[in-house]
């Protein structure tokens, strides 16, 4: 055993593991989808503070296929609010097609589901949750 050494690499290697990898895209991702959702309609987002008390917080589960393409969307949470949610849901389908996915990303049928969530303010103008502003601290 004395004849033998071992040299320490200079960097310790570090290996990221595929579901790190997956988490950093798919936020990525989310960020490109939320920012479609955002350019394509930009009359009914709310610009600054989202008041205190939301109007309605409306949870959309969709799912896109490798082109981007919305294949379903639906509610999945609300309160309510049947205009907000018409209004979610108008804004994603005006967005479509969305960028495409990350194949890594992709199942096995080449489909990708997400979540997205609407805030809306009294005025009918919402942020996304992905880039949304910190609500005000007090009601008026």
């Amino acid at each position: 055993m004395a004849g033998c050494t071992i040299t320490p690499p200079d960097r310790p290697l570090v290996i990221t593991p595929a579901a790190a990898v997956n988490s950093a895209t798919l936020d990525q991702y989310r960020s490109a989808v939320a920012r479609r959702i955002i350019d394509r309609s930009p009359s009914y987002v709310l610009h600054g503070t989202p008041q205190a008390m939301l109007r309605s917080l409306v949870v959309v589960s969709f799912t896109v296929d490798r082109n981007g393409q919305v294949l379903q969307s639906s509610v999945y949470r609300t309160n309510g609010d049947d205009e907000a949610e018409s209004t979610a849901l108008a804004t994603l389908r005006r967005a479509s097609p969305l960028p495409q996915p990350p194949g890594v990303l992709l199942n096995g049928r080449g489909q990708l589901e997400l979540f997205e969530d609407w805030l809306f303010n009294d005025n009918g103008k919402f942020q996304l949750r992905e880039f949304a502003s910190p609500q005000a601290q007090t009601i008026e």
